[in-house]
């Protein structure tokens, strides 16, 4: 069991911004989940993965996918308080779900650093 969270990369967030909107895909994909999954996640020490992509039409890309294959998500949209106009979309949250179900989907992604 495990979270990802897929960030944009081609955004120039300061280091406490990206550590808040991953924080905020976190929760709300976590809110949205199953709590028989939610239950085993944590039993299992609640794994997350902060991946990349380059683009904010990579991340609708892989948006779809998870849609499709029904998995917990969080789409951010940040409200424009600080860093970054009202509206962008930051990240996305996935999970918690099965390890395999999310890594048909994010396994091509590098971590972001």
């Amino acid at each position: 069991m495990k979270q990802v969270i897929i960030m944009r990369g081609d955004l120039n967030m300061g280091r406490g911004k990206i550590a808040a909107q991953a924080c905020h895909g976190s929760l709300g994909s976590f809110r949205k989940a199953d709590i028989r999954k939610i239950k085993e996640w944590e039993f299992e020490g609640e794994k997350k993965v902060v991946v990349k992509v380059n683009s904010l039409q990579e991340l609708f890309e892989v948006f779809e996918l998870v849609k499709a294959a029904d998995l917990p998500n969080y789409l951010v949209r940040d409200a424009g308080h600080t860093e970054i106009p009202s509206s962008t979309v930051t990240c996305l949250g996935i999970g918690p779900d099965d390890d395999e179900k999310i890594d048909k989907i994010t396994q091509d992604l590098k971590l972001f650093k």
